[in-house]
């Protein structure tokens, strides 16, 4: 039975409960003594009683909006052993995930006293005998079932299991999973030696597999996977263990086999199995794991199966592979290597690979496909799946149809044939073999050369017409000298306000609706619209940016200066990413071009800096001169034309590089020719 616990909060997810920042929070706790007093956490870091803040917040009419995600998300924090509440509360998705929405929400509305036991009875009528639940979790969790479904719901639940990263294991993201599952021609039976959370699992239900088998070393994320496997699909198996020690499978051939294993484990039992007959292909060496999970799924395919494996680069070079891979490819085993954009999975540093094998084929090998998918945007911004998986499947089909005939798209796919592979390094890595020497057609260069040196003509008579115009004039024998104030003393007057956004674990997001972009420290240094994404970088609030706000990084750049940026209208409506500081101004007192200005004067910002290795300011530090609004305005005109300077300044030095490098592609490969010497 699940002891009857009293849910806790913190301060940081109170001021998300209700709408507010930290701040308003500690005003609250100091201004009001019938505020809930802490009932646990430290002194630092109190907690307080969940329904005792929303009564009170209710008595103040500041109703919080917590979606039931957030409901269930607070309730397993607020418990003393989050893993073990999971653990317990697992078993109840499958029964409870099939029951009818208005039935569920009828169930999260009992009384206390007859909640336990109704709750026990539904669950028992698709699952068999389950233990009496009293717990506000529970609750939370049939909320989050109606209003979210099931996965939504386990993916709650899974981010308080232990971290498996530590152990090398890792989450498939969606997008990545439903590529996998898309490259093998049948999926009725599928197995991921390596489940993980089943994420891989429910991809292939997904997909259409009938029939899904999985095993994991990891207990907790078993369990996950079990209660995914049976929402998906009724036939399914899901067992504890290590896959390459202890086989749960021994004698199951199935359609496909696709695997995120585990990468760079020494330990994976080299000693103990080197005369197992899984290595077909050769012993894989002790540093090269992923080649002995590779021959694991090979060993379970039917005749006509595939296994479609995500492998680390390195596995397609390292000198200690390359007798199995030669096997691979002299045998005809491996069908394709597809390079992934970075950040496709954990990790996010590198361009993963997707191996494609297949058992040996009766006739002669046929080519292999080489795709390098691996020049998507990767920096914070998202992976665009559908279009990766499009250009990936597209070539992939054309290849299976007839691997003797595939046109070589230039820089993407191509196909090798097995005598082209089979050298002293046996290197796969598709950035290699997706290259296509660069055929240029002379009349076109040249037109794309001239074009370029009309831009480049153009851009400089703007920047040289922005340089004539009048900026300034002397202000005589000595400079002036203002009065002025630091940032600290217009925080207090109210003529600026400053926000920060604090990295997280996960962002809470508002509504169902498509999250906003978050401008980042990144796109403020280059001069870039918003790229970064609430998944990538989760804040603990989101901060609207608006018009006239002046942004500064934490950080210097280089050196002694750093670049201020003042957001206009292609950035509001985006949100305050980490490492930065928003300087919103009030537009009666102060103009936000002239405060950019002087906010990033190199004396101003060498006097705020602190730290040597790592540079940071101290915002508070930075000083504004005390001159009236309208001298400000024409300070602000001034400064909004020197930052024209620099961006026509960046255009022109990036056209003349393109010139530059056109020029040398021309020369080198033969579309263009020197000029005669006419002396």
């Amino acid at each position: 039975m699940l002891p009857d616990l009293t849910t806790q909060v913190t301060a940081a997810e109170i001021s998300r409960l209700a709408g507010v920042t930290r701040a308003t929070v500690s005003n609250w706790r100091r201004r009001h003594p019938d505020f809930p007093s802490p009932i646990g956490g430290t002194d630092t870091s109190p907690a307080y009683d969940l329904e005792s803040v929303r009564e009170w917040l209710a008595n103040r009419g500041q109703v919080p909006e917590a979606t039931p995600q957030a409901e269930l998300r607070i309730a397993l924090r607020g418990a003393p052993d989050g893993r073990a509440l999971v653990r317990q509360l697992l078993p109840l998705v499958p029964p409870l995930a099939g029951l009818p929405r208005e039935r569920l929400a009828k169930l999260a509305s009992l009384p206390d006293e007859s909640f336990g036991a109704e709750l026990a009875a539904a669950a028992r009528e698709h699952h068999g005998e389950l233990p009496t639940i009293s717990n506000p979790a529970a609750r939370a969790l049939l909320r989050c079932l109606d209003a979210h479904g099931a996965e939504t719901t386990l993916q709650v639940l899974a981010k308080h299991l232990p971290d498996a990263a530590a152990a090398g294991m890792y989450t498939t993201p969606r997008g990545l999973a439903d590529l996998l599952v898309a490259l093998p021609d049948r999926l009725e039976r599928t197995l991921d030696p390596a489940c993980g959370g089943g994420g891989l699992l429910a991809a292939a239900v997904r997909a259409g597999a009938s029939c899904v088998l999985g095993q994991e070393i990891a207990e907790d994320q078993v369990a996950l996977a079990r209660v995914r496997a049976e929402i998906s699909v009724p036939n399914s198996e899901v067992h504890p263990g290590d896959s390459l020690r202890s086989d749960a499978f021994p004698d199951e051939q199935v359609d496909a086999v696709v695997c995120n294993p585990p990468f760079g484990i020494r330990d994976w039992g080299h000693d103990e199995l080197a005369y197992d007959s899984r290595w077909a292909y050769g012993l894989p060496p002790r540093s090269e794991p992923e080649l002995a999970w590779v021959q694991h799924c090979l060993a379970h395919l039917s005749a006509d199966g595939a296994a479609v494996v995500v492998m680390p680069p390195g596995a397609a070079e390292r000198s200690g592979g390359r007798r199995i891979r030669a096997e691979l490819v002299r045998t005809g085993t491996l069908r394709a290597v597809i390079a992934l954009p970075q950040g496709a999975a954990p990790p996010l540093h590198v361009s993963l690979q997707l191996w494609v094998l297949a058992p040996p084929p009766k006739a002669d090998p046929q080519p292999i496909l080489f795709v390098d998918a691996s020049t998507e945007p990767h920096r914070s911004r998202e992976i665009d799946w559908n279009s990766v998986s499009k250009r990936v499947l597209t070539a992939w089909h054309a290849f299976r149809e007839d691997p003797e005939c595939v046109e070589p798209e230039p820089g993407f796919a191509r196909t090798r044939s097995v005598v082209d592979l089979l050298d002293d390094t046996v290197d796969l890595t598709p950035q290699r073999h997706a290259r296509v020497a660069t055929v240029l057609d002379p009349d076109r260069h040249d037109a794309l050369a001239h074009e370029l040196r009309d831009r480049l003509r153009r851009t400089g008579n703007a920047l040289v017409g922005l340089s004539d115009e009048q900026l300034w004039q002397t202000a005589g024998s000595e400079p002036v000298a203002w009065r002025t104030a630091t940032v600290a003393d217009l925080l207090r007057g109210g003529a600026l306000t400053l926000y920060r956004a604090t990295p997280t674990r996960e962002t809470v997001l508002p509504g169902a609706g498509k999250p906003p972009s978050m401008l980042t420290h990144h796109d403020v240094r280059t001069g870039e619209p918003p790229s970064g994404s609430l998944h990538d970088k989760p804040v603990d609030k989101l901060i609207p940016i608006e018009a006239g706000d002046v942004l500064l990084p934490d950080t210097l750049h280089d050196a002694s200066s750093i670049t201020v940026r003042v957001a206009g209208e292609r950035d509001s409506g985006s949100v305050l990413g980490p490492h930065l500081f928003l300087l919103r101004p009030d537009p009666e007192r102060l103009d936000s071009d002239f405060l950019a200005g002087f906010l990033s004067a190199d004396q101003n910002i060498q006097g705020a800096t602190v730290g040597t290795s790592i540079q940071r300011l101290d915002i508070k530090r930075l000083r504004v001169p005390l001159i009236p609004m309208e001298r400000q305005c024409l300070y602000g005109q001034a400064f909004r034309r020197v930052r024209a300077m620099h961006s026509a300044a960046n255009l022109a030095a990036k056209i003349a590089r393109e010139l530059a490098d056109q020029w040398a592609l021309g020369l080198t490969s033969g579309a263009l020719l020197p000029p005669e010497d006419s002396s």
